[in-house]
């Protein structure tokens, strides 16, 4: 048995646990989805389940291919985008391996590193992978085209890559996403589930030269995407520039949310995406708690090293209002 195993990464989205312990109704701001999300013409058909998936989901990533100008050969799906962080670690990084990580950011890339047995390091000098998250979690920094383009050109080494995560740019701005770009040492990763609101059925994808593709999907455990997400994929890849206006709508609440957090004289990292990292005046742990207690929960940020920071998803104006009321009241 291994003794080394890392501890498992903290998430938000932890609603349906809270509802057990008997919280009654919450609004959740700990999950960054969607609060506008298309309609798109879907409706599970139970027929399907008597088969198993196509394993090789060939219709799913021939039609991500045309949404995106990709071949098929160059999609990767998997059960969410942390399958596809774990099985790209486990296809590209051995034991001597290192990963250079910036943080604050994602948990699930250091435990990925750390599952495929190398490790995270501080110097990205030699690093076998540099992980990039844009815009960033938590913080919502968003770099520009032109500096990703201009990190992707600074990895060098023969199998040193950039594992690029876009998982939000589809609610931020997607004009600085490099998804057309095919290069040997770039594996870009998306997250449908976020942006169509439906996290519950678990399904990301991701883009990267077809050798390395190949190398991924020979991980990804078989049938990891069920057959409802694979069909809901599919109908929403079709209705896919439905998200344009759910990009205008969370840019107008975000601009109202940073104004009233001014007016409460709370500090805030520049929001480029559907969630804001703030910096609070007592420790996150006591807040959370106390907002719990109003039907709010938030992401308590101490996983990230940051004691005094909360991260809120920016939700429909009516939630938003709500939440303002419950920082008024629980605020020193």
């Amino acid at each position: 048995m291994r003794d080394n195993l890392p501890k498992r990464a903290e998430h938000g989205g932890r609603v349906r646990w809270h509802r057990t312990r008997k919280r009654g109704e919450l609004l959740d701001f700990s999950a960054n989805v969607n609060p506008y999300p298309p309609a798109i013409p879907w409706t599970p058909d139970v027929s399907a389940l008597k088969d198993y998936p196509d394993d090789r989901y060939v219709t799913l990533k021939e039609e991500i291919g045309r949404t995106f100008g990709r071949d098929a050969a160059e999609v990767a799906v998997g059960n969410g985008s942390v399958e596809l962080i774990r099985a790209f670690c486990s296809a590209v990084l051995g034991t001597d391996d290192t990963a250079y990580i910036e943080s604050p950011t994602f948990a699930e890339y250091g435990m990925a590193v750390r599952l495929a047995g190398a490790r995270c390091t501080a110097d990205e000098n030699g690093a076998a992978v540099r992980f990039l998250c844009n815009p960033n979690n938590p913080t919502g920094e968003l770099l520009s085209r032109a500096e990703v383009l201009r990190l992707l050109d600074g990895v060098a080494g023969e199998g040193a890559y950039l594992f690029l995560d876009e998982a939000f740019i589809e609610l931020s701005d997607p004009a600085q996403s490099v998804v057309d770009v095919s290069r040997e040492n770039l594996f870009l990763l998306r997250s449908l589930t976020k942006s169509f609101a439906v996290p519950g059925i678990r399904f990301g994808y991701a883009f990267g030269a077809p050798d390395l593709i190949e190398k991924v999907e020979t991980v990804r455990l078989p049938w990891t995407v069920n057959a409802f997400a694979e069909s809901f994929a599919i109908e929403a890849f079709r209705h896919y520039d439905l998200l344009e206006e759910s990009r205008e709508r969370i840019a107008r609440e975000r601009a109202w949310l940073c104004s009233r957090l001014d007016a409460l004289d709370l500090g805030y990292a520049p929001p480029s995406a559907n969630y804001i990292l703030i910096e609070v005046p007592i420790e996150a742990e006591v807040l959370v708690e106390r907002l719990l207690s109003r039907g709010i929960l938030v992401r308590d940020c101490r996983s990230f090293g940051l004691p005094r920071h909360i991260r809120v998803a920016v939700r429909t104006h009516e939630e938003n209002r709500q939440l303002i009321e419950a920082l008024e009241a629980c605020l020193p």
